[in-house]
């Protein structure tokens, strides 16, 4: 079942226990009974794009060390099988120094191994090695599905690396998430994504692990907006298809909800809590 689908059950529930015992003509209950709905429903939407733009970034690392565009990567050295299965078509130019355009094109229907399904047309440019400190790396999307997921905007890494320590400042700009039943929100925010491990075998993205800290101000069709805040850093592995560690707190006027990833083991498990109520387990995407 969808993560979207299992949270607005999630949120009837909390309802039917809590906000239905109060009068309905009662405006004050009303209002809380949509803050409720709204802030469950866009904790799903914001678990969604968080994924989405973790996975770009697995695609955005996997791509520059493929095609020798890291930096300290040896030429003809692949990443990790699973991100840019053999059915993705790269082109880069030009041929010879920087700024390099690339293009990801997955067509019609590009499968990976671990079953994720992209369609549609990545673009990159890259003004510099991705790991070298003060490169910059805007990413757009062409009608680009992941999952039936529609992902749009445009997101920018600015490489701000200390030492020998990887580090990027994300900025997500105009996202829209448009979900395979129709429905979409908007997604904007700036975050700080620090690679944990791996830093000393630049040749071998499988090991790779991050850590992302920052907030995200997601809005719904209506118009009607939340923000949410990473209270403990969110882990992506490289090796993982969905982000496995850390917690995300979603406020409302007057509720608000926690989304705990999980241990750090690679599933597609989460929890999440209203007001500080017991978790229940979700699936994402």
């Amino acid at each position: 079942m969808r993560l979207k689908n299992m949270l607005m059950m999630a949120s009837v529930s909390v309802l039917a226990l809590g906000s239905f015992s109060c009068k309905k003509n009662n405006p004050a209950s009303s209002s809380s009974t949509t803050d409720l709905q709204t802030t469950t429903t866009l904790s799903a939407d914001m678990a969604v794009s968080s994924n989405l733009n973790a996975d770009a970034e697995n695609i955005l690392n996997q791509v520059t060390v493929d095609n020798n565009l890291s930096g300290n990567t040896p030429t003809g050295v692949n990443g990790t099988a699973g991100y840019l299965p053999s059915c993705a078509t790269v082109t880069v130019t030009p041929a010879q120094g920087f700024p390099k355009d690339i293009t990801i094109d997955f067509g019609t229907s590009c499968t990976s191994p671990s079953g994720i399904v992209r369609s549609g047309i990545i673009h990159i440019s890259l003004s510099d090695s991705l790991r070298k400190a003060g490169s910059v790396a805007v990413m757009t999307f062409n009608n680009y599905y992941v999952s039936g997921f529609k992902k749009e905007g445009t997101i920018t890494w600015t490489n701000n690396r200390q030492d020998t320590t990887n580090s990027w400042i994300r900025t997500c700009q105009g996202g829209k998430i448009t979900a395979p039943d129709g429905s979409y929100w908007l997604h904007s925010g700036t975050d700080t994504v620090v690679q944990i491990s791996g830093n000393n075998t630049p040749n071998n993205i499988t090991d790779n692990v991050f850590l992302t800290t920052g907030s995200t101000t997601v809005t719904n069709a209506a118009g009607v907006s939340r923000t949410a805040t990473i209270l403990t850093p969110l882990e992506k592995q490289v090796a993982c298809d969905n982000i496995d560690k850390g917690s995300v707190k979603i406020q409302g006027p007057s509720h608000y909800a926690i989304i705990d990833y999980g241990d750090g083991t690679c599933d597609r498990l989460a929890t999440l809590s209203i007001d500080g109520g017991t978790p229940f387990q979700i699936l994402l995407r």
